[in-house]
């Protein structure tokens, strides 16, 4: 019976771990966006965030596996984009609760959301971020969306 009793605490001790270690910020991502914005300006570079339900939705599991949390992805995006990572996770209430007055000033409607915004904070394009599941092609949306931007 103690084998059974350790091993259900191992299991769920585990599931608490993963589940927690999947919903952690990525590395060269902000969870704060107004800290975001300052960065921003001072570095005369657009700001991407990305609004994700990452314990719960499908499509931001996805998008958070093979976009990202590559380097590849972190690296190139940081050259122009400030990021930033709004999470309402099911499993949080609490960042939830935080991240919610954020989620309803830019009329967010569904997951996993992407806004660019440039340095004074006005958005100029919004997407789903499923739509470019592979690091070269959101790479080259974003691209895209600032040539027509200018940023200066």
């Amino acid at each position: 019976m103690k084998a059974v009793t350790y091993l259900a605490v191992f299991a769920l001790s585990a599931t608490a771990l993963v589940s927690n270690a999947f919903a952690s910020p990525l590395k060269g991502w902000s969870e704060d966006l107004d800290k975001a914005l300052e960065k921003a300006k001072a570095e005369n570079k657009a700001v991407l965030v990305e609004f994700t339900g990452s314990d719960w939705c499908p499509p931001c599991k996805m998008m958070r596996a093979t976009v990202f949390s590559k380097d590849e992805f972190v690296d190139a995006a940081s050259k122009k984009f400030i990021l930033v990572e709004i999470d309402m996770p099911k499993g949080d209430q609490e960042v939830a609760k935080k991240n919610q007055p954020t989620v309803e000033k830019y009329k967010i409607d569904g997951f996993p959301t992407v806004i660019l915004l440039d340095p004074a904070g006005k958005e100029f394009s919004r997407f789903y971020a499923s739509k470019y599941p592979k690091t070269e092609d959101f790479l080259k949306r974003l691209d895209a969306d600032l040539d027509k931007k200018d940023l200066d």
